[in-house]
Formats: structure tokens, sequence, C-alpha cells
């Protein structure tokens, strides 16, 4: 019976199943060797462009590649080659990737004033790397409503669908979950569509037939390789600007070091429109304006950075779509799947799910050391026990912890969760700089749920996963015995965050949310247009600057971010390059 279950065990199966542990890299695309892919210990100490790009990630690549074949590009990015890799190649080894906290780790971790921990990504090809591969387009109206052109970005997605998206099977978890949202009047069925419909669809994946994933790094593929030079480990240090009496500041020029601390130049060449471009998504973005003097006046001299122009609003408006989950352990097998079918419902949450059987991954011991689990960030090691006083989380008990866990049998690691998340969201923080360390993580607060819709929306999408549980569709996956009260009190059970935990999770769903929120990497924010950027993305009050990337969103686009801002890399890339060239004549 469910009232005779072990406590140890019931958050067990939770780790073992945690969302963010599975949601780490899996399976990077193939073995690509791009001869203008280099590390930076090997470029020179002083070099000339037409577009300097900071930020190889989901923005950058496509943005990079697309100028390339008009203009001479330096495409920097802090971190490595996600083809050098191995963690994100191999879905079983997607744990390893999130507990990795070294310098070097595609994902570095930093946890909000909130209290939710969080990751960055620190790789080519950036957040493409480390999360679950849901593909899914904007709606139309999110589209008008940024005054792009809906042709055009049209186009722009299906040259980003060329390479990096496709269609999912679904196995019997992720049909039940289908059907299930059915059955919850989440309607209608929308079949397989990459467009952002009301009801339940099936959407695209980065994930191949093959389980291969697919990253903005591959769409490198498109860059003209005379017209690009793209350098790793080449960590931005600040912007340069030409700054004189009663003229707008111009930006010339990236200071940055390689990984063995020497420092490199790199300066835009002469010619008119030639421009430095942000695509270091909503942490790095904001941070590196403040690092190079743009941004809240008595922040920055604070730090002793030198002003060059006041923009209080660099770093305001950060949002975090906020996530819960409740996790459902199966008496039947379950396929391991990653985030396919969505329920986009009428009440401001998107229903979402993923299953599997090797969540809690047996790792071979080392010498005579016996085979232990890796649950991820979600791990005795590498989490954090919310539930114990800080004064006691101590190696000892860590050690005690992980132990129990990596007692249980392979079963009790069978099922899978359904989460929801809210669109918007309404709730903003800040974002300030800890110290004058680009490498650093800056300080974020996201203020989940500040605002009382986003509340209530959260509400209402737990209330639609129970009824999924509850349904006929869904009844191969759940214990008779497990109520929908056993799950929440389970869930809300398990150190997801660091935030404290509340008697009535279970009978209040308002705490409930508010007790077991986590991330599902959608922030955004930081360098919002029409506060930070034109309409065009230029900075106010500068020139020859730019921000294109997901710190320009006032709101997360469609239910899965990483689509649109891979196309935004794209569809910018062409009105450059074509506004360029009408200006020249050509």
């Amino acid at each position: 019976m469910a009232s005779d279950m072990d406590t140890t065990r019931a958050l067990a199966i939770l780790a073992a199943t945690s969302f963010v542990a599975m949601l780490a890299c899996v399976q990077a695309a193939g073995d690509e060797s791009y001869t203008f892919m280099k590390d930076a210990v090997q470029s020179p100490q002083v070099s000339y462009y037409d577009y300097i790009i900071v930020g190889g990630g989901t923005a950058g690549c496509p943005l990079a590649a697309t100028l390339s074949q008009r203009f001479r590009v330096l495409l920097l990015e802090r971190g490595g080659s996600p083809y050098d890799d191995e963690r994100i190649g191999n879905m079983t080894r997607f744990a390893d990737t999130l507990s990795d906290t070294s310098p070097s780790s595609p994902a570095q971790r930093f946890v909000s004033e909130d209290g939710v921990i969080n990751s960055r990504p620190r790789v080519l090809g950036g957040g493409s790397c480390i999360n679950a591969g849901f593909y899914t387009r904007a709606s139309d109206e999110y589209v008008r409503g940024l005054g792009w052109d809906l042709e055009a970005t049209t186009a722009a997605y299906r040259w980003v669908e060329d390479v990096v998206a496709f269609q999912p099977e679904l196995g019997p978890w992720q049909s039940a979950l289908e059907r299930g949202l059915m059955e919850a009047g989440i309607a209608p069925q929308n079949g397989f569509t990459f467009d952002h419909l009301g009801g339940t669809k099936v959407g695209g994946s980065i994930f191949d037939a093959e389980g291969r994933r697919h990253t903005a790094a591959d769409l490198l593929r498109y860059a003209r390789t005379d017209g690009i030079d793209v350098l790793l480990r080449a960590r931005v240090a600040k912007i340069l600007f030409n700054v004189r009496a009663g003229r707008r500041p111009v930006a010339h020029g990236v200071v940055f070091h390689d990984s063995e601390g020497q420092m490199h130049r790199a300066y835009l060449s002469n010619g008119r429109g030639n421009e430095i471009i942000l695509s270091a998504g909503a942490m790095g973005s904001p941070q590196l304006l403040m690092l190079s003097g743009v941004g809240p006046a008595d922040h920055l001299r604070s730090f002793g950075i030198t002003l060059v122009l006041n923009q209080p609003a660099v770093g305001q408006g950060m949002s975090d779509n906020p996530m819960n989950a409740i996790y459902v352990p199966s008496p039947s097998p379950v396929e391991v799947s990653l985030i396919q079918v969505v329920g986009i419902t009428e009440v401001g949450s998107y229903i979402e799910g993923a299953s599997g059987a090797n969540w809690g991954v047996r790792r071979s011991g080392s010498g005579g050391d016996r085979p232990h689990r890796n649950f991820g960030m979600f791990s005795p090691q590498t989490g954090q026990l919310a539930t114990v006083p800080p004064k006691q989380r101590t190696p000892e008990a860590i050690a005690r912890a992980a132990e129990a866990m990596s007692q249980l049998d392979d079963t009790a690691f069978r099922g899978g969760f359904i989460l929801e998340k809210i669109l918007g969201p309404l709730s903003t923080g800040h974002l300030e700089l800890r110290n004058r360390n680009p490498d650093d993580n800056p300080s974020v607060t996201f203020n989940y749920f500040a605002h009382p819709e986003d509340l209530r929306r959260c509400v209402a999408g737990v209330s639609v996963i129970e009824r999924v549980i509850r349904s006929e569709a869904f009844a191969n996956f759940t214990y008779p015995y497990f109520s929908v009260e056993t799950l929440l009190n389970m869930t809300a059970g398990f150190p997801v965050n660091l935030r404290p935990r509340h008697d009535n999770d279970s009978t209040s769903l308002e705490q409930f949310c508010k007790d077991t929120v986590m991330t599902i990497w959608h922030y955004h924010g930081g360098c919002q247009v029409n506060r930070v950027v034109d309409a065009e993305y230029r900075v106010i009050g500068v020139d020859a600057l730019r921000v294109i990337d997901g710190s320009t969103f006032n709101a997360s686009p469609g239910t899965n971010p990483q689509a649109t801002v891979m196309m935004l890399g794209r569809y910018m890339g062409v009105k450059i390059q074509n506004e360029r060239l009408g200006n020249e004549g050509l």
C-alpha cells in the first residue's frame, strides 16, 4: 500500500526521474570538423573583421553562418565544441553533464536568488546542447507582436528545420500522454506540427530517428568557409568603445582571453555598417554590457567600471518560466522519451512529459568499488538537500543519502513525469553583477509567482495534470493505490530547489507551485526590445552594437523558445545583410 511505502524509496524514485537531469545533453550531431573552427590560443593577438559576434549559441551560430555569406565574421564562444564531448553525444551520460561543475563543463550551474537551481550553456551550440530537444515555432500572434515579417520568419524557420528538426515517433507512454490530454479536454488533436496551435499536438524534435542530437552548431555548415572564424574557449572580457565628448559612443572591438590566460583583441574593420553583436544569452549579454560600461550608472561605479552609457534598463525584466512536475511511477515498462507531446491549454499553461527507466544510471565502480548511480543535478552529491538545514548538509550526510539511493532495485526507477509550465510569465526580476569577472555568474532574481496571474496559471496547469493522471488513457502507467495527493507529497518531498517546504503542499496547489518550482531553462530578458535595444536590436544610445538573442524577449515564444531563437539568428542575419547590401547599391 502507498501508506507503507518507504519514504527514502519514494524520494529516490523521483530523484531518478528528475526532470532537469533528463534534460541534459543527449546525442550531439555527428563528427563535424569545421576547418574554420579552432581554439582561441591559436588566434592572433590582434585581428579585424566586418562582424564580431560574441556567443556561439542558439542565436549566434545561425547569425554567424548567415552573415559569413557576404562578410568576414568572427564568432567567439567561451566554451568548447559539442563534437569533442562524448557526454553530449551519449544519452546514457546525460546526468554526467549537469553534475559536472568543472570550469570546462558544457553546463555552468547557477542558483538564482529565488533558490532555484539552474544552468546556463557553455558550449558551441548553446542551449540546444542542454535541453530536451523539443522544437516548436512561436505563434503568428507572437511574431506579429514583435513586428517581424511573417513570410520571412517562416522562411527562416524552414532554413533551421532543414538541418535540425525531425518528427518523433511516439512510444506507448507518450501516446498515452497524448490521449490523456485529449481526455482531459485539451482539444483539438492537431497531430504532428511545428506550428503553435491550441489543443494537443506532437511537436518536432532536434533528435533524429537514431536518437542523435542536432544542435545550433550544425547550422554552421551553412557558413562560407573563408568568411568565418570560430574561436573556442574565447572568454570575452569587455566591448571597446570610442567615446568622444558630445558624440554617441561607438563600439569598435572586443577584448578576450584564451584558455591559457593570454589577452587578444579583435577590432571592426574599416567599413560603414560593420558591427559587434552580442548573442551571449539572457545571462551573458546584460552581464557583458555592464562589464563594458553600459548599464545602471551607480551599480557600475560600485565595481569601479568606467561608465560609457547610463542605461538603467540593462539587467531588468529578467523572467524564467516556472515549471512544476508530478512524478508518476509506472507498474508497466516505459520507453525512454524526452519532450514530444504538448498540450497547449486555454488556461495559460503548457503540459508536457518525459519517461524512462534509466534516469538513475548505474556506473561501473573503479577498481573494487561497487557500482553507483548518478542522479544528475538533483543527486545528493550535486543537488541540495533542501529539507536539511544548511549546516547539516555535510559530506557524510550526503554520502549516506547517496548510498541509500544506490541500493534501490532497477524496477524502482520506472515511470515518468508530467509537467506544466506557464506562458509569459508576467513576473519579472533583475540581474546584477557580483564582480568584474566575466566567467563568474552574475546575481539574478526571477521573482517566481510574484504576479498572481502566474500562480493562477500554475494551479490550473497542475489541475490538468491531475486529470491526465486519472484518465483511462493513462491507466496502464499508474498504480491504482497511488492517489494524486500521494504523488504530490512525493514530489514536494524531493529537494528540487533550495526553497522551504510546507505541510500543506498536497492540499494547496498554490503552495505546491511555490514550493516545488523548477526551471525549464526558458529564462529571458535583461536587454529587452524598446528598453535596451530598438526594434532592429541596436543598443539604444550607442552605435555599431546590437544584441540578438533571448535576452531581448519580453515573453518566451511558444511552448519552447529554441526554435524561435535559432530562427531569430537567421532572420536578423538575412535582414542585416539585405539592408546593408541595399544601402551599398548591391
